[in-house]
């Protein structure tokens, strides 16, 4: 992108989607199934505050100019977090392991990220984020009660 020397630009830099959770491999149920050890941090954010961040670079594209955000809502462990402390899911949801050649059977793509995840991880600044663009970004339990459900399989 910098080298196509457009006069603005703003690259915008997701970190895990919340909505890769509900992979085939993944969201069962009540069980979050994943490849992830137990304890490995995972940044994630929601589709929706992606697009939020894209139509600001468009609406504030002066002040952005040139930025190279990295995005991130929510940072947990155990990819589900632990289950559901705090009720926000409609459900409490279990973590079971996966072993990584069955995600690498539906994805060798999928299978490769998740293993840069347990070595090295993302380290976006999400109380930052909130702080400058005074937005609270969307938190994972709120995340599952709309996408992930009681309602949904």
């Amino acid at each position: 992108m910098r080298g196509l020397r457009f006069p603005s630009h703003v690259i915008l830099r997701p970190v895990f989607f919340m909505e890769n959770l509900l992979a085939p491999f993944s969201l069962q149920g009540a069980t979050l199934a994943w490849a992830l050890g137990p304890g490995t941090k995972l940044q994630m954010i929601g589709v929706d505050d992606i697009g939020w961040f894209g139509a600001r670079a468009f609406t504030d594209a002066a002040a952005l100019n040139r930025r190279e955000i990295d995005l991130a809502g929510d940072v947990r462990n155990d990819a589900g977090g632990g289950g559901d402390p705090d009720g926000r899911a409609g459900r409490p949801i279990a973590f079971a392991q996966t072993p990584i050649e069955q995600v690498r059977q539906y994805s060798k793509e999928m299978a490769l990220m998740l293993q840069w995840f347990e070595r090295v991880g993302y380290s976006a600044d999400i109380a930052g984020l909130e702080r400058e663009f005074g937005r609270p970004l969307t938190k994972l339990p709120d995340w599952a009660r709309r996408h992930a459900g009681p309602n949904r399989r």
